[in-house]
């Protein structure tokens, strides 16, 4: 499922940073920093797919050569504690081809070009190969200073402001948001991404009635795991999938995340079912189908998902027919041979009637005929008894008839037994 994440980090002088360092690692290259004397090369570094920089129209010829660039930011900067520089990391939907990643990135670094007039710098990172291999990602380094002509001049400020930044990040995470969206759907994926806070969603769930999402929604956000323990799961992953079994945390921080993604899935699940359900009963209905022939198929159609199928509007009737089991043309209506059936039925309840009132009775010296108004009376009955009473019921007189002739002969054979041994 598609997930939404936008960090905003500064890099800091006090924290013993610096762009250099942070441009060179997040890049995968060499850069040396002429204001630290000291060379950052991670030319080593696995994983980079793509980077590029974006600079203002009127930006001097030097701000594309990246080693140049950011010893600039360093120079502008004179104060030990300025920060000179800030990363948007951005997570990338795995949804969508490494293209259209590329594009949409592209897009938001230059959103932030045109609204702050700042230099900005992309390297898309594949997943960890030992990570989930869903995590593609981008790295957005941007300096905190307009870049002009004459090179780096003003500070951003409205980024860093109380009263104008928090706004300014919620919009550009609104953007992010909607880029990832437009992409998805040209790629024809259902899901969708929402940059807004868990409580805010589930408002809004519950203003369009949506009580199962608003329901979904109700919950903490997800606990941060941190690099350690990240690292130990990743590993404790790897290991559990090499040996064949079934992935134990080993962190306590660990077990709270997986425990709610593993209820997060499960409920996904839920939410999918029951929709494919509304959708199929719908269908049903409409194509004349009764409530309980309806009700039937969408309860087929929620057992046995197939989202492969789901994803395909256009073939959605042949997807319900072959959850129904049937073709589109065939309905659940009684059929002649049902009719005929029944008419069988009641056909071999008369000739056992027929066939007992013709049996001869027991205990005379001679058999007597039952007279044909009799048997006619006699299997009316019979058949009035059968019609107005349940199959149940019918089953339990049955077992008694049976049990009753059984001892009758028994007793039958045992009076015959005695009569014999008198004689």
């Amino acid at each position: 499922m598609a997930s939404y994440h936008l960090s905003v980090k500064t890099i800091k002088r006090s924290a013993g940073r610096s762009a250099t360092a942070a441009a060179a690692y997040r890049v995968g290259e060499r850069i040396e920093c002429h204001r630290e004397g000291r060379i950052h090369d991670y030319t080593r570094k696995q994983g980079i797919e793509e980077t590029f920089i974006l600079t203002p129209k009127d930006a001097p010829d030097w701000a594309t050569d990246r080693s140049r660039l950011w010893n600039e930011v360093e120079a502008s900067e004179t104060r030990r504690n300025s920060v000179t520089a800030r990363e948007w990391e951005l997570a990338l939907p795995s949804e969508i081809s490494a293209e259209a990643r590329s594009q949409i990135t592209r897009d938001f670094a230059q959103e932030l070009v045109s609204r702050y007039g700042v230099a900005v710098d992309v390297a898309i990172h594949a997943p960890h190969r030992e990570g989930d291999q869903r995590n593609h990602h981008a790295h957005v380094l941007t300096s905190t200073r307009k870049l002009e002509a004459e090179g780096f001049t003003t500070k951003t400020r409205v980024l860093d402001a109380a009263k104008t930044g928090g706004i300014e990040i919620e919009q550009m995470r609104g953007l992010w948001a909607e880029l990832q969206n437009r992409a998805l759907e040209r790629a024809a994926e259902v899901e969708r991404v929402d940059h807004r806070s868990l409580e805010k969603q589930r408002e809004a769930a519950l203003e369009r009635g949506d009580d199962l999402a608003a329901e979904e929604l109700d919950r903490d956000p997800e606990l941060k795991l941190g690099p350690a323990a990240n690292a130990m799961e990743r590993r404790a992953k790897a290991t559990a999938e090499r040996q064949g079994q079934e992935y134990v945390p080993v962190t306590e921080r660990g077990a709270v995340v997986y425990a709610a993604r593993q209820a997060r899935a499960a409920f996904r699940e839920m939410r999918e079912r029951l929709e494919l359900a509304r959708e199929t009963y719908g269908a049903e209905r409409d194509a004349g189908q009764g409530r309980v022939s309806a009700g039937l198929a969408a309860l087929r159609a929620a057992t046995t998902k197939d989202r492969g199928d789901a994803r395909n509007p256009e073939d959605i009737r042949e997807r319900l027919a072959r959850v129904v089991g049937r073709s589109r043309d065939q309905d659940d209506t009684p059929k002649p041979e049902g009719r005929a059936s029944a008419r069988e039925r009641l056909k071999e309840i008369m000739e056992t009637e027929t066939s007992r009132a013709m049996e001869p009775r027991q205990g005379g010296e001679r058999s007597e005929m039952v007279s044909q108004k009799d048997q006619r009376s006699s299997v009316n009955a019979r058949l009035k008894d059968v019609l107005n009473k349940p199959r149940e019921k019918l089953e339990i007189e049955g077992e008694r008839k049976q049990e009753r002739e059984g001892k009758e002969a028994e007793n039958t054979r045992d009076r015959d037994r005695s009569k014999g041994h008198s004689l």
